[in-house]
């Protein structure tokens, strides 16, 4: 599955650990969804909202009951 990432959501290394304070700011007031850390060319981290973070832990933790009942199932 492929992910699209606006190019004003992505930073290298370098630049998120100089300019973490605003890259986070940016994330906690939604003024980007997401800022995404690259090292050598690869995409390495991903910076979520807090709340973001708590709203795709529960939705995974759905999903995983949901599989293992159908697994049961089967």
């Amino acid at each position: 599955m492929a992910a699209f990432y606006d190019k004003d959501e992505i930073f290298t290394a370098t630049e998120f650990a100089r300019d973490f304070s605003s890259i986070l700011k940016k994330v906690n007031s939604h003024e980007i969804e997401r800022a995404v850390v690259v090292k050598n060319s690869h995409f390495r981290a991903v910076l979520v909202d807090f709340k973001e973070y708590e709203k795709l832990k529960d939705a995974l933790g759905v999903l995983e009951k949901i599989y293992m009942k159908n697994r049961n199932r089967a």
